[in-house]
């Protein structure tokens, strides 16, 4: 009979949280109950405007301040010219000069390439409109005709996107009196 006891369970005196909480809806007047969903609405509504206030201030602030790094290491190499231009360039110091200078071009080359930049190859590369601009074209046999012959000025890729056409000149076929010359 022991063994009976122990299996039958005796009622317990705890609440049901759920029925709590129905009692105290149930309690609650339409009234408050639409003045506190109405105070809900107004808090997260003016949660999101700060949210969007925040939202626009940063971007904001990306785009005004987003090329800092960029024009930190610019105005490095922006020094290194002011150095050179104080520097008297005479016959004795005329090689190191230039081999200062050519440097420090490679330097600006590195650094553009730190951020993205490159430069397009064309000589010998198909004319393609989208990455170059033809400036002419010239007779000759030395390329394929609609091939890139000389750049005029280099093109610039950013992250794989052209961000400045090469000028170039195109070469095409010689003519007939061309040839025989």
């Amino acid at each position: 009979m022991a063994e009976n006891d122990q299996n039958q369970e005796e009622p317990k005196n705890e609440a049901n949280p759920s029925d709590e909480k129905s009692a105290e809806k149930a309690s609650v007047s339409p009234e408050e109950e639409a003045a506190r969903l109405k105070n809900e609405y107004l808090y997260l509504r003016a949660e999101f405007d700060n949210y969007k206030k925040n939202a626009i201030k940063e971007r904001s602030d990306l785009i005004k301040y987003g090329s800092e790094r960029l024009l930190v290491e610019v105005l490095g190499i922006l020094d290194i010219f002011d150095r050179a231009l104080e520097t008297e360039v005479t016959a004795e110091n005329l090689d190191s000069y230039v081999q200062g200078m050519s440097l420090t071009k490679q330097e600006f080359v590195n650094m553009l390439q730190k951020f993205g930049a490159k430069e397009l190859e064309c000589v010998g590369q198909a004319f393609d409109p989208l990455k170059h601009d033809a400036l002419s074209s010239v007779e000759t046999a030395e390329f394929e005709e609609g091939h890139v012959s000389q750049v005029v000025k280099k093109g610039y890729t950013l992250h794989n996107k052209v961000i400045r056409p090469a000028q170039v000149i195109v070469a095409k076929k010689p003519s007939e009196a061309q040839k025989e010359e």
